[in-house]
């Protein structure tokens, strides 16, 4: 009798439980970390303790008093739980470091906000109609934003947000190909391509015309603490196959190496898989995300500021993070990833990045192409903070 009363009691308390986790996973989506887990968490612990105490204990011979203390420990218990998980999940979340690049409203363009690059002069091209309209990568939309002030009208709303109605927006690399690709945009600041990007691009008939309009540096970051300063080119190859594992090994502490992926197809990832050149990239962190009706998938989890963590971006996202983040840019090879280096090539992870549309856009909207690599853009690239080609 006891066991088949301790059977159905484990059985409902933890139907009780898995219901109280669903509706707690559907209801705290849009702060699943500091909220949701611990309360999930604590539920199981109750959960866990009520079965272990119906198990070891007949609760029908208690007494009031006796089930009101054990209940009020109980309850005591499950808030230090919640508590102690909740501030582990927010610090876990204060490392985050969100390739975030700049808010865009603060570089939309015809708004005074100060914040662009200008001429000192009229734009030798300007627009009056038939405006192209273009996407890009997060952290080139200041500069394409300094475009738009110096050669299109102020007579229109370029919100950058608004995919829908705005002529110039800025949806990611991945999104603003795809959108290249399916003819709802025109021209797109980004890096090069990926190789899925290429094989979309062919499987689609679409002929990509990439336009050099500026250089800028591949770089690694670690914890400003790490006593690492320096990698050899090997040795990033070497921690990104896996094949290092250890901080000791490139002359740092003994920790194990966590080294953080970004998306695939994003600019950054795109650029860690053309250095690996034909060393196997090893599988990326992966974090569970809540999606959708509270169902999970994983996902490349997002750099988290750790002693032991490594990371990569552009130079432009990396000294935007610094100022909030503590994080330190590695030299390759001893070289300081800096305006110089990456202006003669002395850094060895250099690379264009691209003013990217289609063949027929290409001859369609080729005076502005054409003004990108001229003085006047080059300049508006070099006051936003990226490398000029010359």
């Amino acid at each position: 009798m006891k066991l088949l009363k301790f059977s159905v009691g484990t059985i409902f308390i933890l139907f009780v439980t898995v219901v109280i986790s669903v509706f707690v996973a559907l209801f705290t989506m849009g702060d699943p970390i500091t909220l949701g887990r611990p309360i999930i968490w604590t539920v199981w612990y109750i959960a866990i303790l009520l079965i272990v105490c119906m198990g070891l204990y007949d609760f029908s011979s208690f007494s009031k008093q006796k089930i009101r203390k054990v209940l009020g420990w109980g309850a005591l218990a499950g808030v230090v739980l919640f508590a102690s998980v909740k501030g582990y999940y927010m610090y876990q979340d204060s490392l985050k470091i969100e390739e975030r690049g700049v808010e865009l409203t603060d570089y939309q363009p015809f708004t005074n906000s100060g914040q662009l690059a200008k001429l000192d002069h009229e734009s030798t091209v300007k627009f009056e109609g038939g405006l192209p309209r273009l996407d890009g990568a997060t952290a080139l939309y200041p500069m394409y934003a300094s475009f738009v002030e110096a050669v299109y009208p102020d007579s229109e709303t370029y919100d950058p947000y608004n995919d829908q109605t705005s002529k110039v927006v800025s949806t990611t690399t991945p999104e603003a190909y795809s959108r290249l690709m399916n003819n709802q945009t025109d021209v797109i600041f980004v890096a090069g391509p990926s190789d899925r990007q290429l094989q979309e691009a062919e499987q689609k008939d679409v002929s990509l015309h990439m336009t050099a309009i500026g250089r800028e540096a591949f770089v690694f970051f670690v914890h400003e603490d790490n006593p690492v300063d320096s990698l050899t080119m090997e040795q990033v190859r070497g921690i990104y196959s896996g094949d290092i594992q250890n901080w000791k090994e490139v002359g740092g502490n003994s920790e194990s190496i966590r080294a953080f992926q970004r998306p695939e197809d994003s600019g950054s990832q795109t650029a860690l898989q053309k250095m690996m050149g034909e060393q196997k990239l090893m599988e990326a962190p992966v974090e569970d995300v809540p999606e959708g009706m509270g169902g999970i998938i994983q996902q490349t989890s997002s750099y988290r500021n750790h002693k032991n963590a490594i990371g990569f971006s552009f130079r432009y996202y990396a000294t935007e993070m610094v100022k909030d983040h503590k994080i330190k840019l590695l030299r390759v090879e001893g070289i300081e990833p800096t305006v110089e280096t990456i202006q003669d090539g002395s850094y060895p992870l250099t690379s264009e990045f691209y003013a990217v549309t289609t063949n027929e856009k290409a001859r369609q909207y080729g005076d502005f192409l054409n003004w990108l690599a001229s003085e006047d853009g080059q300049t508006l690239v070099e006051e936003t903070g990226y490398v000029r080609l010359d």
